[in-house]
């Protein structure tokens, strides 16, 4: 009987003005327990990482932050639609979770109004550094921003609402989400965008979710429903499937 080979196959590689620093076509709506879109397509590095890496995170934005603005546009629609699904009225206060370089303020700060307040949280220093330029630039005096990681941050008032714009990592951290739902007023909305996998019969749709994750994410565990974490922290969850499958629109309020 002939020796078998040893096998040569490699092993996959698993792969938030004033800044405050903590101590870091449209598909139809799906209620939450069904599936939004079929079976997930296969994906071996969903599993390879499944929890966010806080430096690597930190290390790919610095690198991402002088193409960032440029990169995210054509996600512009959806986040005008994500605040507009808000709802926000004048005197309220709204968190933007993962806030970037603040491209969501100026639409956050006209719907609450000076009266209102808006609060940016974001890890990156980098990307935070824009946000603070942008808004000393624009003289938003409604405007905290709080360099941290969401887990960790002091938010310094009870919110109304929140948005989560295209922050897979911070979907995919527990602690995050309870501590930012956790902040929120009793019936306080939120809404959630971002990438997630298309059924598995749109490879060319998955492969520009595959692209894009690996220049916005750590892993990719979670892309089948990105707002499961939520899911247990709202009622009424709504989730919308967008650009063939390859974003979400979700929403609902703090239980």
């Amino acid at each position: 009987m002939a020796n078998r080979k040893p096998s040569t196959k490699r092993p996959v590689r698993r792969r938030a003005v004033a800044v405050l620093h903590a101590a870091p076509a449209k598909a139809p709506p799906i209620e939450q327990d069904s599936a939004p879109d079929g079976p997930a397509a296969p994906s071996p590095a969903a599993a390879a990482v499944a929890t966010p890496d806080r430096a690597a995170a930190i290390a790919q934005y610095r690198s991402r932050v002088p193409v960032y603005d440029f990169e995210i546009a054509p996600a512009e629609p959806m986040r005008r639609r994500a605040i507009a699904r808000l709802a926000l009225t004048p005197g309220e206060t709204v968190i933007d979770a993962g806030c970037g370089t603040g491209l969501s303020l100026r639409y956050l700060t006209a719907a609450v109004g000076p009266a209102g307040a808006v609060i940016g949280i974001e890890q990156s220093p980098d990307m935070i550094a824009r946000a603070q330029a942008r808004v000393a630039r624009r003289q938003w005096a409604n405007v905290t921003l709080i360099n941290s990681p969401a887990e960790d941050a002091a938010i310094p008032a009870p919110a109304d609402a929140v948005i989560f714009h295209f922050t897979h990592d911070l979907l995919q951290t527990e602690r995050a989400l309870e501590n930012i739902l956790g902040n929120l007023k009793p019936g306080g909305r939120v809404v959630a965008t971002g990438l997630k996998w298309a059924p598995w019969w749109s490879p060319a749709v998955n492969l520009f979710v595959r692209i894009a994750a690996q220049r916005s994410t750590t892993t990719m565990a979670g892309l089948d429903q990105p707002w499961r974490h939520l899911a247990p922290l709202l009622t009424g969850l709504v989730v919308e499937a967008t650009a063939g499958g390859g974003t979400f629109l979700a929403y609902g309020v703090r239980r």
